[in-house]
């Protein structure tokens, strides 16, 4: 109890201090003045304050107490990103995005560049424990196929939590996949042929384009608002302009650029899509990972003639390892089951039922809670640091939940090369370019914010500020 308070106590003073209501070189209040305000020991106090000086956000002054550090700055966040040229586009960033993708598992690189949660924040001990127990007690089963359409447990405890959100989903409804991007890429594969136009906001997630570039589909983009996410009016847009066989969109914390769409946008691009027939491909990996009190809904929630087929895993959450994603398809069940049937077959029998009995037995929201907490506090210092580190020109999100941070960086600074330098420096990123199929985000880096904060990272972060100035003045 007392380590849920002091880190509570943690949390309001970042927000403060991100927010700017505590500005760069203020005095923190007195450790018995928040004792007496938040009803707890001035120990637990103490051990906020000490946290927030561990991460290098705060600093004590003998005899007069803690204050912010001064070379703590309050970065603004992107404008509005610019608008993309509406024609349609041919992907090409493949060599790039292998650059990026090349490294996924290097330890010896500062781990900024994949979007993915830290071992460290997952429960690995407990589904270890849980697939023990299953191969133990029916070894056999374990070793055989499951079903094409995956573990029946495991999709009715996918069926239950989406009840939970309001989602009416059966769980013969569902059809379990290798990860999120099989789901998409099973989702494509039933939606649309070579030649098609698919509507995607930009930036957004790099497989996205070259999924689409290796279906021979031609993409055409409309920007996502760092502040608000999918605009309909940029939907109906394009929507009049072109024949849109269909659209994959990310309405909450959008990868890279953290954006969440408003309920009442989402509604009015599920109808304007509706009238039209055209089926709308929903990427959901982020929405449990949200900061707020709840959750935010999904496309799915205002869809009435199954025209939204919702694609999410445990990736992001949970179990990268076990690749468990999902698929929804809606009115295109049968399209979806066949490309799955013959793609892989099913999706691996251990992995599955571990998570089904681990989400049977009420683990998952429990460990969500501490994830989410981990990573939000993981998102602010990373914010904090980079206004200390990075040169002036910097611009960062403020984004409300997933475990990425867009920057924005000072003009004539190029993302790629960048990268480049970076990587020489023992550090990964992932540049802005690879995020679009048009050349309008050369000078955006994505960070990964899913390890927890060490001394390691922080220096990470100092080494890469010190690059952009370097690049800043050459």
């Amino acid at each position: 109890m007392e380590d849920f308070r002091y880190r509570q106590i943690e949390q309001n003073l970042m927000q403060q201090i991100a927010s700017g209501t505590l500005g760069p070189g203020a005095r923190l209040p007195s450790l018995r003045h928040v004792s007496l305000r938040s009803r707890v020991a001035v120990s637990t106090v103490l051990q906020a304050y000490a946290e927030l000086e561990r991460k290098g956000v705060i600093e004590s002054r003998p005899r007069s107490g803690f204050f912010v550090r001064r070379d703590t700055r309050q970065l603004p966040p992107p404008p509005r990103n610019p608008r993309p040229v509406l024609r349609p586009h041919t992907v090409n960033r493949s060599q790039l995005i292998s650059a990026v993708l090349e490294t996924v598992g290097d330890r010896e690189l500062v781990p900024l560049g994949i979007n993915c949660p830290s071992e460290d924040l997952l429960p690995y001990r407990e589904l270890a424990k849980v697939a023990g127990r299953l191969s133990r007690e029916d070894p056999k089963r374990q070793v055989g196929y499951l079903p094409v359409e995956g573990s029946l447990e495991l999709r009715r405890q996918l069926s239950l939590r989406a009840a939970q959100a309001g989602l009416a989903v059966r769980p013969e409804e569902i059809i379990i996949t290798c990860g999120a991007l099989e789901a998409l890429h099973v989702a494509v594969r039933s939606l649309v042929r070579p030649g098609d136009n698919v509507l995607i906001q930009a930036p957004s997630y790099f497989c996205f384009q070259q999924l689409l570039e290796n279906q021979g589909v031609r993409s055409i983009e409309i920007p996502s608002h760092p502040g608000h996410g999918v605009d309909p009016a940029d939907v109906e847009r394009a929507l009049e302009r072109f024949d849109i066989r269909s659209c994959i969109l990310t309405p909450n914390f959008n990868n890279p650029d953290g954006s969440l769409t408003s309920d009442v946008a989402k509604r009015e691009i599920v109808e304007l899509l509706a009238r039209r027939e055209i089926p709308l491909i929903e990427d959901d990996v982020a929405g449990d990972l949200h900061f707020g009190q709840t959750r935010p809904s999904v496309f799915k929630m205002y869809d009435s003639q199954g025209l939204v087929v919702l694609c999410s895993s445990f990736s992001k959450t949970l179990c990268p390892g076990y690749r468990i994603g999902w698929i929804m398809p809606g009115r295109f069940y049968r399209e979806a089951y066949e490309v799955k049937a013959t793609t892989n077959v099913c999706s691996a029998t251990l992995t599955q039922e571990a998570v089904g009995v681990y989400l049977r037995e009420g683990r998952y929201d429990r460990h969500l809670r501490g994830l989410r907490r981990a990573l939000q506090e993981q998102t602010q210092s990373m914010q904090l640091h980079v206004s200390r580190t990075f040169p002036e020109g910097t611009r960062v999100g403020r984004p409300e939940g997933g475990g990425v941070l867009w920057v924005e960086l000072p003009t004539g600074v190029d993302s790629v090369e960048l990268m480049y330098r970076a990587r020489e420096a023992g550090i990964s990123i992932a540049p802005g370019t690879i995020f679009s199929t048009q050349d309008r985000f050369s000078g955006h880096v994505r960070l990964n914010s899913g390890n927890p904060w060490t001394s390691e990272l922080a220096a990470g972060i100092e080494r890469l500020g010190g690059l952009v100035a370097e690049m800043v003045g050459g």
